[in-house]
């Protein structure tokens, strides 16, 4: 697939660097692929390259105080801002400490680059001292792996590396660089583009205009359109071209969590997000829709429950880049590959050229009106403050402005739910693999990337204890993430789960003292104190129990110039609803 050989002459405009050591030239590499920050934690097998990095002043190196925290920094820097993050680990437990995040931008289509340092050459397969085979355990989670074996290689697989993080669907690259590559001095010939002996590895795939018209024709024969939008319209940059495609045919618009603000949610046409636990009428539509336009979305089990019963009376066409995704999970009528910001965008250019009329969906839009406005995403009043309040409130400071990242369990998905989003990359959560910890440190990157934006971490107590040391980090480098954690004193999803389907067994979901556990009603035995746990990093944090003090101390945290920890206390009680249960159907959803 790739060139071999990295002589001058094989690269006719390639530049011919001054020697160097390899460490130096992976240096040389991220400041010419644009990198301005990585975030790194140095070991033995890595630190011929901290000390390369700490001899520039263009790549600024961030210190996470655990390699997961850095990786998912990475993942969070990338998610806002759509460019390659970059992580760095040493070999052994360090390289396998970002596994989670590699998995998790594998998943997500995120594109990130992780370089870890590997033990001496002659030492591979040994089982030296802190050896794994790094190269061959990420196999299965990555877009593509290197193992640097000749120093000459490391400007081109660099460049290599980058474009196809980047590039086509997105995804995570490693990058695995034995010690004795990293000191070895060479002179280092870099390469002007890529190159790939496959046509296939740099085109980027572009629907034809027949197959769109074919698209167009469906269009105009529907009565029940409906547009299922994906993360590949954020991926894509393409949420533009979404927006100018629904309003001229006047599809109304369903997304993926994925997908959230890839379409403006306060659009007429906007029916929030559906699946799981998404919008009722978002799900119903789905269900009864007679055309159904799939877009940069892969039809995943929390979408679609079981896929016998989904969209049976839909014609489906499926547009994506990766053609591997067609008729995977869902049988397609229609199956186009293409990069969905050309397809949407020509698609509303030949429509404007045909002078498309688009069908009478009167009734259709009708009726989903009447179901948007019967069944809403809602809460009960409580005498205590519950989470969906929370995040109601904080959507109303911040009125919509802000970078939300959060964790994994019921406050991402109320979160989701709660705080409206009308732009892309601001809801930054981990939804293919969902792992817990990744809030705080994606809230990290998030804020590195966007500096002057307010990035708040919706966390759970849970998930917000996994990566907790990240607030060192966020102090000592002056990252102002904020945390409110909603804080239930249980593993809240879990729990929920419990409650609809095991009787409310307790198995292991408690996370204080089961015998006494903390709630709004017993604050004494609140576990832990996170109040204490952010001073004793240096870090500013509120307790807050009383409904009458929530508004205040939000806003309180918006406004401190540093990172902050709100620790709300809510109840456990609390449901995340609308829900199809796991492998059900629309027809089995959960009201109340």
């Amino acid at each position: 697939m790739k060139k071999e050989t990295t002589s001058p002459a094989a690269f006719p405009q390639a530049e011919v660097g001054r020697e160097m050591k390899g460490s130096d030239c992976v240096v040389e590499c991220l400041i010419r692929e644009g990198v301005d920050v990585i975030f790194a934690y140095p070991g033995g097998a890595s630190q011929e390259l901290h000390q390369s990095l700490a001899r520039t002043d263009k790549v600024r190196v961030i210190l996470p105080r655990h390699e997961q925290g850095g990786s998912f920094a990475a993942e969070g820097y990338a998610r806002a801002t759509g460019k390659v993050g970059v992580c760095m680990a040493t070999s052994g437990p360090g390289a396998t400490n970002l596994v989670s995040a590699i998995a998790d931008a594998f998943m997500d289509s995120i594109p990130m680059v992780a370089i870890t340092g590997q033990v001496y050459s002659k030492y591979i397969g040994k089982m030296a001292f802190q050896e794994t085979d790094f190269y061959g355990m990420t196999l299965p989670i990555v877009k593509h792996s290197y193992l640097v074996l000749n120093v000459h290689d490391l400007p081109r697989i660099f460049k290599e590396a980058f474009h196809l993080a980047r590039s086509g669907r997105p995804g995570p690259v490693i990058i695995d660089i034995p010690k004795d590559i990293q000191q070895a001095k060479f002179q280092p010939v870099f390469p002007p583009a890529v190159e790939f002996r496959s046509p296939y590895a740099s085109a980027t795939p572009r629907a034809n205009d027949a197959t769109l018209q074919q698209v167009l024709a469906l269009i105009a024969e529907a009565k029940r359109p409906i547009l299922y939008a994906g993360g590949g319209i954020i991926s894509a940059e393409a949420h533009t071209e979404l927006k100018a495609f629904a309003e001229k045919t006047n599809i109304q618009v369903a997304t993926t969590l994925m997908g959230v603000g890839g379409f403006p949610e306060s659009h007429p046409l906007s029916l929030q997000w559906f699946g799981m636990h998404g919008a009722a009428y978002g799900n119903w539509a789905v269900d009864q829709c007679d055309l159904l336009l799939c877009v940069g979305a892969r039809f995943d089990d929390r979408i679609t429950g079981d896929t016998r019963h989904f969209a049976t009376q839909a014609k489906i066409v499926h547009i994506d880049i990766d053609a591997s995704e067609h008729h995977k999970n869902k049988r397609a009528h229609l199956a186009v590959v293409s990069d969905v910001k050309h397809a949407l965008g020509r698609l509303v250019e030949l429509a404007t050229a045909a002078r498309f009329t688009p069908p009478d969906t009167s009734a259709w839009l009708t009726q989903v009106a009447a179901w948007k406005r019967d069944h809403p995403f809602a809460y009960e009043d409580s005498r205590h403050i519950v989470p969906q309040e929370a995040v109601q409130v904080l959507f109303e400071l911040t009125k919509g402005d802000a970078i939300i990242t959060t964790g994994v369990g019921q406050h991402q998905m109320w979160a989701a739910q709660f705080y409206r989003f009308n732009e892309p990359r601001r809801y930054l959560s981990s939804l293919g693999l969902g792992a817990m910890g990744f809030g705080y440190p994606a809230a990290m990157g998030a804020k590195v990337a966007c500096p002057d934006k307010q990035v708040i971490d919706i966390d759970g107590d849970g998930s917000f204890v996994m990566n907790v040391q990240e607030l060192a980090t966020c102090k000592i480098e002056g990252i102002a993430a904020k945390a409110m954690i909603l804080n239930n004193q249980h593993l809240g999803m879990v729990v929920q789960w419990e409650d609809r389907f095991y009787g409310s067994v307790r198995g292991n979901t408690v996370l204080g003292d089961e015998s006494n556990v903390g709630s709004p009603d017993n604050p004494a035995a609140l576990y832990p104190d996170f109040v204490k746990i952010a001073e004793g990093f240096g870090v500013k944090g509120r307790r807050v129990i009383r409904k009458s003090e929530l508004r205040a101390a939000i806003q309180e945290m918006l406004d401190h110039d540093g990172p902050y920890v709100l620790d709300i206390i809510v109840p456990y009680t609390e449901h995340v609803l609308p829900m199809i249960p796991a492998g059900k159907t629309v027809k089995d959803m959960l009201l109340k």
